[in-house]
Parts: C-alpha cells; sequence; structure tokens
C-alpha cells in the first residue's frame, strides 16, 4: 500500500536542498561576520514556556502541537516549538545572563498546526537575536544584517517595512482593548480588514478614529513621523516615548542611505513585540520580519534587559532563489578491476580540488557531466569534455588536473 506524506509537509528535493544548503551557508557566514554566534535548541520544549507569561496570543497557542510526556509519569505537557525567539530567550537566561549583550544566530524548524493541509506545518527559518545593548542602534544593526543576508543571495529588490508595536498597544490601551479582543481585533487588521476598527465600540470617538488612521497612514521619512506626531500625539500624550523611538530609527536608517515604508498594516507577528517592527518584502511575498521585544526576557524568568531579533522564511527564499554555485561533476570509467585503486585515488584528488567525482555504475545519460575520464591503463588518463566533444589524454593525474584547472579558468 503506498503510503503519502503527511498533510502540510514537504520532502526536499535534492534540488531543494542545494538550494537550502546555499540559503543555510549564506545567513551562517552573514551573521557570524557580524559578530553572531550560532545556537541551536531543542525541538522540544515545555508548553508552559509559551503559556505562562502570554507569550503567544491565543491564536498562536491554538495552533501549538502539544502532548503529554509520560517521562517518569510526570504527565508533563511538551510542544513541538512554534516559535524561534522564545526558546532563544530560555537559552539566553539559564545560560548567558551575566553578558552585558549577546547575539545568536539559528536556522531551526518550527511548528504550526494548520487545519486544511495546504498551508505548511513544518517551516524552516533563519533567525538573529541581539540581546542587551542600546536599543535603535540594535534594531538597525539587525535590519542591516538581515538585508545584507538576503542581497547575498541575489534577491531583490527588498522592500523594508516599518511599525511599531508600542504605538498600536497604547492606542488599544487607550480603547480599553485587552486580551483576546486585542488579538482578534489585530488579526482582523493584519489579515487586510482594517474596517473593524470603525466598529470598535469606545468611549473616545476621536481616539479610535486615531488609531483607523494610524493604520491608514504611509510614509518614508523622519518628516512623517514628525507629522504623525502632531496629529496623534494631543490625543494621546502616552505616544510620545513610541514616536521618539520610531523618529530615532526612521532618521538612523535614512543617514544610512536604506529606503523603507512606515505601514503599520505591515505589524504582524504582534505576540510580543514592544517597539520597532520591521518586514521585509520582495516580488508580493513576505520574506520575514522581526522587531523588538524588550518585555520578553523578565516574562522567561530573566532580568529587564532590552533585546531584538528577526527570522528570514527558507521556503519563500527558496522560491525566489535563482542560481545555486555548483560544482563541476566528473564521471569516472574504470575498465576492469586492476583500474579501481588509481581510479580511486584518482577521485580523492578531484574531490579535494573541488570537483565532483562519481564512478560509472552504469549510467545510461551522461549529460549531466561535463568531463568523462576514463581509466585506460598504461594509455594513460583519457579527459573528454562533453561540452566541445575533445578527447585529451595525460600521463598522470597531476597533468589531468592541470588540464581541468586550465579548462575551468577559461
Amino acid at each position: 500500500m503506498k503510503v503519502p506524506r503527511c498533510k502540510g509537509t514537504r520532502d526536499l528535493l535534492p534540488q531543494d536542498m542545494a538550494k537550502f544548503r546555499c540559503i543555510e551557508a549564506g545567513f551562517r557566514d552573514c551573521c557570524l561576520g557580524w559578530g553572531y554566534q550560532e545556537i541551536r535548541t531543542p525541538v522540544l520544549e515545555y508548553l508552559h514556556l509559551f503559556t505562562s507569561a502570554g507569550t503567544l496570543s491565543p491564536e498562536m497557542l491554538g495552533r501549538v502541537y502539544s502532548f503529554l510526556d509520560w517521562d517518569g509519569w510526570s504527565g508533563e505537557r511538551v510542544a513541538l516549538r512554534p516559535d524561534g525567539t522564545i526558546p532563544t530567550a530560555r537559552l539566553y537566561v539559564e545560560n548567558f545572563q551575566d553578558l552585558p549583550i549577546a547575539r545568536f544566530c539559528y536556522v531551526e524548524n518550527m511548528f504550526a498546526f494548520e487545519g486544511t493541509g495546504k498551508e505548511s506545518r513544518e517551516r524552516w527559518q533563519c533567525g538573529a537575536e541581539l540581546i542587551g545593548g542600546s536599543k535603535a542602534e540594535g534594531d538597525v544593526e539587525l535590519i542591516s544584517l538581515a538585508l545584507e543576508a538576503i542581497a547575498k543571495l541575489g534577491i531583490g529588490p527588498v522592500e523594508l517595512r516599518l511599525a511599531h508595536a508600542g504605538l498600536i498597544k497604547t492606542f488599544l490601551e487607550g480603547l480599553g482593548l485587552t486580551g483576546e479582543r486585542e488579538a482578534d481585533v489585530l488579526e482582523q487588521v493584519f489579515s487586510g480588514n482594517p474596517g473593524v476598527l470603525s466598529d470598535l465600540k469606545s468611549g473616545n470617538p476621536e481616539m479610535a478614529k486615531n488609531l483607523q488612521l494610524l493604520f491608514g497612514l504611509k510614509g518614508n521619512s523622519p518628516g512623517f513621523v514628525e507629522n504623525m506626531r502632531g496629529v496623534l500625539a494631543s490625543s494621546l500624550p502616552a505616544l510620545e516615548p513610541s514616536l521618539n523611538e520610531l523618529a530615532r530609527i526612521a532618521n538612523l536608517l535614512t543617514n544610512l542611505g536604506f529606503d523603507y515604508q512606515i505601514d503599520f498594516t505591515s505589524g504582524r507577528g504582534f505576540e510580543y513585540y514592544t517597539g520597532i517592527i520591521f518586514g521585509f518584502y520582495c516580488s508580493g511575498r513576505r520574506l520575514g520580519g522581526g522587531g523588538r521585544y524588550d518585555e520578553l526576557i523578565p516574562l522567561v524568568g530573566g532580568k529587564n534587559v532590552c533585546a531584538s531579533g528577526f527570522g528570514l522564511y527558507i521556503d519563500e527564499l527558496m522560491d525566489l532563489l535563482r542560481e545555486v554555485p555548483r560544482r563541476e561533476r566528473v564521471l569516472l570509467r574504470a575498465q576492469d578491476g586492476k583500474r579501481l585503486k588509481p581510479s580511486l585515488a584518482l577521485a580523492r584528488q578531484l574531490r579535494d580540488a573541488g570537483y565532483i567525482a562519481e564512478f560509472d555504475l552504469g549510467y545510461r545519460k551522461t549529460a549531466d557531466f561535463r568531463w568523462i575520464v576514463n581509466m585506460r591503463g598504461g594509455e594513460g588518463i583519457e579527459l573528454l569534455d562533453q561540452s566541445s566533444g575533445k578527447k585529451q589524454r595525460k600521463t598522470s593525474p597531476a597533468g589531468l588536473l592541470k588540464l581541468l584547472e586550465e579548462a575551468r579558468c577559461k
């Protein structure tokens, strides 16, 4: 009986894995260059990590894969990690709280239930977290790192969109929205239904009107933030710190020559963010995003410390990745058993030189190979270049390697 793969999952075929490894290696190399250290958290975490402090929204918690861990008959409920930042916060609290600043990066899979099976239930993500340091400068560092990592993959142009969780939360608190009602309203707004704001019942109609205005505003300069301040701050003085922070980040990005769009409808992933929220878009796709989460570390048992991070979605990057560096493939043919030993030695030398060396075990099609090597014993080593049909012979592996290198450099 044929058993299909589980709904909401995907097989990564060789061509997919080539893209995956290209993205993974490029991201890791970029992060290490910025001083970020690679970590990996367990796939299994205690569910309590995500529920005890309200670190995930009710909507997200409803999609978590959780089950009882019967080890020792404790009945402790565990979960497949639905998020990369919260486990990293736990790791930091357990191991690195004494550091004045910590930079982490990771490539991990996350899990979330999706009822139809049409969307992915397993998502791979490249993430970076900066815990400690200054706020605005740290946010700009992470934005710069993410944009550099995407650019190195040859993906672009990338649109950077900004929002601010502090502004949104201050408005919602002023309207008396908290908990599930707040999460429901935001989920509808971020899903493309800002009209839900007009239905809010509030004792402060002006504030409700300004909140609706906030989600309709779009701009791309520090001057735009100053105009926002003039329109919004008078209705709610508590907005001033968030507006100052957004203005600071907008100024830094402008001075660095970054283009951006301030768009509060792009603030998805709101659960634990407290400050700036940023997202990266290309060809109508959301490639990832992140933001500041200064309250998260204390929620998982740590000290008060500012923190920020981002995640890039590997599935989206794979779909947009056009070229993957390929090693040239060489097919070796040993006519008999006596030539197997020198063939193995030559294959090792080819691999050391950066080639893929495969033995001919009965290929019917050789179009994937530019080079075919025939071991001919006393007659030397024959090299066939399938791109030109030209055959050449060399008496030693060193001569063959020199010939290949000369052809590769042309």
